[in-house]
């Protein structure tokens, strides 16, 4: 056996048997336009090719028993694109959700929307609505899209929340705390990503889940996302399951 093959056995085992799996993992889907420019291919190439990627990584997911798994799709800094990209990656959310919700749905996949809906149109926010509506009760893997998504703006809207119910009357400010901010987030109801993935190469979290991220893993994979498939996915996990995750503590894997 190879010295690669013997370093990876034993990581594949804990794999298989569930042991230090990720329960949440997140993905910044990042390098669909320079993927195309390095095919000699329009920008809107790269995209349609990023859907597949996302189909890919969510079976890859499933297979792998994983919670929840977290998408990147729509920054609200994307607005600031060309007019017609933007046209056309709204394009690519709406077939996305029309040709693969049965398909989820009937694979016990639920979706959760993330992200600012207020001033989508009218047929955008129905599609959200709906997804999340027909998915609602499904128990298998929790699908997050973070759609006209940003961590600061998030964490603004939370602020102001609490502010609101201060104001009422309803809140003493003395007792907000970490868990009552993290309860006014639109991920309330979502455990906290254990790993982050970006794809491309670039080393920073763009804006993406900036509160719940504090105590992720992050693995950055030089690929472009419309390359990203089982392998890479698998190869993020074998990294982070070789780490020792202490939480400002000392390591659990010492004698």
């Amino acid at each position: 056996m190879s010295g690669e093959a013997k370093r990876s056995a034993p990581i594949l085992a804990q794999q298989e048997a569930g042991e230090g799996m990720p329960s949440h993992v997140a993905i910044i889907m990042d390098g669909n336009g320079r993927w195309a420019a390095q095919k000699g291919l329009p920008r809107f190439e790269g995209h349609r090719k990023g859907i597949e990627a996302i189909r890919r990584a969510v079976r890859t997911a499933t297979d792998l028993g994983i919670g929840y798994l977290t998408v990147y799709s729509f920054s609200a800094e994307n607005w600031r694109r060309p007019a017609d990209e933007v046209s056309y990656l709204m394009g690519l959310l709406k077939r996305f959700v029309r040709h693969d919700l049965a398909e989820l749905h009937a694979n016990n996949i639920r979706v959760r929307i993330i992200g600012e809906r207020e001033g989508l149109a009218s047929d955008i926010r129905l599609l959200l609505d709906e997804a999340e509506h027909l998915t609602r009760s499904n128990t298998g893997l929790t699908l997050v899209i973070a759609f006209n998504y940003g961590g600061r703006p998030g964490n603004v809207s939370a602020g102001r929340a609490l502010a609101r119910r201060g104001k009422e009357g309803a809140l003493d400010p003395a007792d907000i705390d970490m868990a009552m901010i993290g309860m006014a987030l639109d991920t309330r109801d979502i455990p906290d990503p254990d790993l982050v993935i970006r794809t491309s190469g670039e080393q920073r979290v763009s804006n993406f889940l900036t509160w719940q991220t504090a105590y992720s893993e992050f693995v950055f994979l030089p690929c472009f996302w419309p390359d990203f498939d089982e392998a890479a996915f698998k190869s993020a996990i074998d990294e982070y399951v070789r780490r020792d995750r202490r939480f400002g503590g000392l390591s659990a894997r010492a004698g």
